[in-house]
């Protein structure tokens, strides 16, 4: 099977596996019988939907994925309570992202208008607790972490590319600046993922994770495409150079099995921002060989052919049942394996 009809049957089966609809959103286990009484709705994993149906429809121009995507559009408002705000700003941040995308795409009005509704109310964040930054949510605005800041920091940059407000690109660089100042090793680059969760101060220096890294190379990578500052890029090949030595299997390039849950997604995260800052440097040769590593392990082990799972593990095959979060993962990889493939032919 080639790259490009694999990334297509993983795509199509993830949509059949999950979609369900009645509620126009995705089941979040397979089968779907799996999930626990009571299960947390998982309100950021439908935005990372979103995404990987974007990537799909970049790659291919495929109107099923615009459907798609209008689809879930609506099937998160109702999903939420007729409302795209949220409790958790960085969930929020992350439908605002994937929604921006698909703006971009079809320059439809409602996406936009989503968009710019859910940016206003992730402003609402910051404070100057522990020296500014962005809260992680409603009820804790005093915890401070990464997940809330740099994909923030990658929004307003975005903002900013797309409609010039002076204002948004104000508000990435503050953000950024926060993340790199407390979250950020100064002798590595290696990003922290919070601070003062425990109302102690205390950063989380034990909580080490493939996303931290992957959300402040993106916003590194923004930046540096809206100043031209090289200092925002040699920021995000540090961390990434950095994330390698720290994740990355020696000699083999593999990152590893996080688990399921919300870190389920977290080496996809890693990979789409890997992407792009491979764009802006291209003479990192070593994204292309940590993502087609990736790739090809999952590919010949990670990847069940017969329905188009994946698994926590990129190097094994999955076992059912298999969480949404984990599938996105995957997809993620197959999107960005085609996309290096595609840079280099």
């Amino acid at each position: 099977m080639s790259m490009n009809s694999q990334v297509d049957f993983v795509q199509d089966a993830m949509f059949s596996h999950y979609w369900n609809e009645e509620s126009l959103i995705m089941n979040q286990w397979y089968p779907k019988e799996a999930s626990p009484a009571h299960e947390n709705y998982y309100y950021w994993w439908q935005a990372h939907v979103i995404d990987v149906f974007v990537d799909g429809l970049n790659r291919t121009n495929d109107r099923k994925y615009q459907d798609r995507i209008e689809a879930i559009h609506e099937g998160i408002l109702a999903s939420n309570g007729g409302t795209f705000l949220h409790h958790y700003y960085d969930d929020m941040e992350w439908l605002a992202l994937a929604l921006l995308r698909i703006y971009q795409i079809t320059r439809e009005e409602k996406y936009k208008s989503s968009v710019l509704e859910l940016w206003a109310d992730i402003q609402t964040a910051w404070s100057d607790q522990m020296g500014g930054g962005m809260g992680w949510n409603k009820g804790q605005k005093d915890y401070k972490n990464t997940p809330a800041n740099a994909p923030a920091a990658i929004l307003a940059a975005r903002l900013y590319q797309s409609f010039g407000n002076e204002a948004d690109l104000d508000w990435a660089v503050r953000i950024y600046k926060w993340n790199l100042d407390y979250l950020v090793d100064p002798q590595t680059g290696f990003v922290w993922d919070g601070m003062n969760r425990n109302g102690d101060m205390l950063i989380d220096y034990d909580w080490a994770f493939t996303y931290c890294q992957g959300v402040f190379i993106g916003a590194g990578v923004e930046l540096y495409r809206c100043t031209g500052e090289p200092r925002y890029l040699e920021d995000a090949k540090r961390t990434a150079e950095t994330c390698f030595d720290r994740f990355a299997k020696p000699n083999q390039l593999i990152f590893p099995d996080e688990g399921i849950d919300d870190t389920g997604l977290f080496k996809g995260i890693l990979i789409r921002y890997l992407v792009e800052l491979q764009r802006e440097a291209p003479d990192m040769n070593v994204i292309r060989d940590v993502i087609e590593a990736n790739a090809a392990v999952f590919a010949a082990k990670g990847l069940e052919q017969q329905r188009g799972l994946c698994g926590p593990s990129w190097e094994k095959h999955p076992e059912l049942p298999v969480q949404l979060s984990v599938q996105l993962s995957g997809v993620m990889l197959m999107e960005a394996a085609e996309l290096v493939k595609k840079a280099d032919s």
